[in-house]
């Protein structure tokens, strides 16, 4: 298992927050509008949390495709 201070760790955990932060400002979904999607998908997370736990990158992968569905998110580019 990779540690949370393996480089590589890291790497990924940042392309995850920057892709999931890139998908709300191309959505104009906010935080708040976020937490009540989330809601809406009885996934409670408030506004904070979601602010702290998406800027620290360290979110599991069932939380990054919770938030891509409550945006409405059918696709990603990964590269380029």
């Amino acid at each position: 298992m990779a540690r949370k201070d393996d480089p590589q760790t890291v790497e990924y955990e940042t392309k995850a927050k920057n892709l999931l932060k890139s998908e709300l400002k191309r959505k104009g979904v906010t935080y708040a509008q976020l937490a009540e999607r989330l809601a809406a998908m009885d996934i409670h997370e408030t506004e904070r949390n979601l602010n702290n736990k998406i800027s620290r990158g360290g979110f599991t992968a069932a939380f990054f495709l919770q938030c891509l569905a409550a945006i409405g998110t059918a696709s990603l580019q990964l590269d380029g």
